[in-house]
Formats: C-alpha cells, structure tokens, sequence
C-alpha cells in the first residue's frame, strides 16, 4: 500500500499541474458560457478532446525531456526569426489577457466570500504570484502547485449539490451534436482554443526540464543531454494522463453546472462569479463559498503558469538564463518578464477594461495559434536528430495532426466570421 500511494504521489507532476492549470478562472468562465448558451450540446467536446490533450501534451513533454531544451530554444534553432518571434508574442498576447480575466475573476469571488474589495484582491494576488515565483525555493513551489490544485474537486462538490438528468447528460456526452452556425463553431474554437492552448506546450516542456534539473539528470537548460530512461517516459505519460483526464473531467462538471444553473444568449459574457451568485439560491451558500474558494485556487495554480510559459518563451529567445529554480540574480531577464506580464495583466482590470469579456477573443488567438505551432512542435518531435529513437509513434501523428487540422480549419472560419456582416 505503502509502495502504491509513493508511485501515486510520484505521478502527480508537471502533467497534472499542466492539466489543473488549464480549468483556471478564465477556463471556468468559458465552459460556463458554454452551459448557459448552447446547454448541454457542446458536452461532448470535455470527451473526445481527452485523447487530442493528452497526445499533445506527452509530446511537448517528451521534447523537453528528451532534448533538455524548450520549445522556444527549439524553435530558434530549426526556424527563422520571425516565426519565432510571432509565435510568442501572440502566446503573450493570450497569456496577458488570460491573467487579466483570472485575477479579476478571482478578486470578485474573494470580494464576495470576504470583507476585501476588489482593487485589494487585484493587488494581493498579483504580488502574491510574482513574490512567490521568486523567493519560494522551486520544490515548495512545486508542493505548493500541486494542492492549490486539489481546488479543482469544489467544482465536482458543487455539481451534486444541483439535481441533473443523468441520462440526458451521458447521452450528450457520448453522442456528438455538431451545428455549422457561427456562433456554434466560434464557441467550439473558444472552447479548443481553452483546451489545447500554446502556453500549456511550452509550461510542461519546460517543467519537465525543471524536474530533470532537480533530480540531477541535467544540470543547466539547454545545456548537455538528458539520461533518460523509459520508466521516466513512463511516468512521464501516467502524470500527463491523470492531468489532461482531470481538466476535463472538471470541464465537464462545470458545463453541467452553468447549463442548469444559467441560461444566456450568444454574445452576453457569463463569468465564473455569476455561477457563484447563481448557486446561492439554488445549493445553498455553503456551495457558493466552495466554489469561489476553487475559482481562487485554481486561479493560484494558473498564475504562474500563464506568466512563468511566456517569460520562458521571450527569455529562452533572447538567450537569457531561465528557470524556477534558479535565483533572481541567477535568471534576472526570466523573472522580470515573469512580472511585467503579470503586472500587465492584472492592470486590465485596473483601467476598466474587462478581460472577461475579451476570452473569445484570447481563445480564437490561442486557437489561432495552436494550429501553425502544433505542425512545428510534431516536426521537431518527429526529427530523429533532436528526438534520436523518441520520436512520434504512428498513433501520436495522427491523432496531433488531425486536431491541428480541426483546430486551424475552425481558426480559418473565426477569423473570416469577424470580418463577415
């Protein structure tokens, strides 16, 4: 038993913090617009996506692994500069906007469930992540990581505190319902785009790195070869499996929350906060409280990863050190970047612009994005000179081809729906 619960502990990594980080408040606020605008029709996705997650994100783990470098590094030394430098600033673009819409959401539930007001939640949160990015020595920072992501099982808490039709829900889930309207397709794109993001690629690439650094199987990024072993694949695919299955799992919980809960229009902004406010009625206010605790969790974990993902991507780029376990003066370029996209983000907020209301828009550029950077990274993975025999297996290339394909054919059809009357 002893031996179980060690490996248990063990496979909760990068993957799982990956996974968790993915069902942040801004995700929330997604899936919840998902629930309350097209009901139950769009629960399969938190389905069928579980295969397409799980492909991508061993593959990007498996390139850190392997190569001991990011995806960034990667990038610079097989591509031109100018894709490179397009590929991270719209995943910065992305990432900014996401923590605007996490922070202000969290700063609502902690208003809501406390005496604090809103502009204090802002300025707690904002600090709390960038101090302890800095001055928390990476394995607690890790530890720490991993139980704000325990916040997620609120989520699951709640849903059995409302009455659901089961039937109709796991008919739903397993049959796809599938319509070719703009505001259908532009949502499955916000919902992909939320799913199987790029900040999540470059996160558990370099994670896996950090933890490589930590057990001594490499002793700088980017520097020498890793030793690795196929019991760390291994493990490596087990944790990656647990997280991409927890996230939407928690998806799925979430849009049949918001479906029973609340009902919208295509075009008004549901937030995670009207959930809160919609549950007191109906499960009482201990659920309320549950569930603005697990928006603040969540939004915890998800901090660090929206801005540590793309202070990895500008500082890898400029040939900067760049780590969590390195100090401030060690990484300094790495850990200022981490805190003006930080900073910038939370000031969404400050000046009245509403985050939340621009997901769709953070989303379609995700999704955007995902596409021409998901047929790259399978390029790298599938190069026996950076791979050597970890290449892509058969099934690995046609499942992440086939959701780059979706996922770009569905990005074509947002960006012309903009511009269409």
């Amino acid at each position: 038993m002893k031996n179980v619960l060690k490996r248990i502990k063990k496979a909760f990594g990068p993957g799982v913090i990956t996974g968790i980080a993915d069902d942040d408040p801004s995700g929330i606020a997604t899936y919840a617009q998902t629930g309350a605008v097209f009901g139950l029709t769009q629960l399969w996705l938190a389905l069928y996506c579980i295969p397409f997650m799980i492909s991508v994100q061993e593959m990007c783990g498996r390139i850190g692994m392997v190569t001991g470098k990011g995806i960034t590094t990667l990038i610079k030394s097989h591509y031109s500069k100018p894709v490179l430098f397009l590929a991270i600033t719209l995943l910065s673009i992305a990432n900014v906007v996401n923590i605007g819409a996490d922070v202000g959401a969290m700063s609502q539930a902690l208003a809501i469930i406390s005496p604090l007001s809103f502009g204090v939640g802002i300025f707690i949160f904002t600090i709390f992540t960038i101090f302890t990015a800095i001055y928390i020595p990476y394995k607690i920072y890790v530890k720490c990581l991993k139980w704000f992501a325990l916040s997620v099982l609120a989520y699951v808490f709640v849903a059995f505190m409302i009455n659901h039709d089961w039937v109709l829900i796991f008919k739903a889930l397993v049959i796809p319902n599938f319509h070719w309207e703009k505001e259908y397709l532009i949502n499955i794109m916000a919902m992909l785009g939320t799913t199987i993001s790029p900040y999540l690629f470059f996160w558990q690439a370099n994670e896996e790195i950090e933890e490589e650094i930590e057990t001594n199987k490499l002793e700088e990024f980017g520097k020498g070869t890793p030793k690795v072993t196929r019991n760390d694949l291994k493990q490596m695919r087990t944790d990656t499996v647990i997280g991409m299955a927890a996230s939407n799992i928690i998806t799925f919980f979430i849009i049949i929350t918001s479906a029973s809960l609340i009902s919208s229009t295509p075009g008004q902004v549901i937030t995670a906060t009207d959930l809160i406010r919609s549950l007191t009625p109906l499960a009482g206010g201990f659920s309320a409280y549950l569930f603005a605790i697990a928006i603040i969790g969540t939004g915890l974990l998800a901090l660090p990863v929206l801005a540590g993902s793309a202070a990895y991507a500008w500082a890898e780029a400029i040939d900067e050190k760049v780590g969590l376990g390195k100090t401030f003066k060690e990484a300094k370029w790495f850990y200022v970047i981490l805190a003006l996209v930080m900073l910038i983000g939370a000031l969404l907020n400050v000046f009245d612009v509403n985050p939340v209301a621009m997901l769709y828009y953070s989303a379609a550029i995700n999704g955007i994005l995902a596409a021409p950077l998901l047929f790259i990274i399978i390029h790298i993975a599938n190069n026996k000179r950076i791979m050597r025999e970890n290449t892509n297996s058969k099934l690995s290339n046609i499942l992440n081809i086939f959701i780059a394909i979706v996922m770009g054919l569905i990005a074509l059809f947002t960006i012309e729906s903009f511009f269409r009357p």
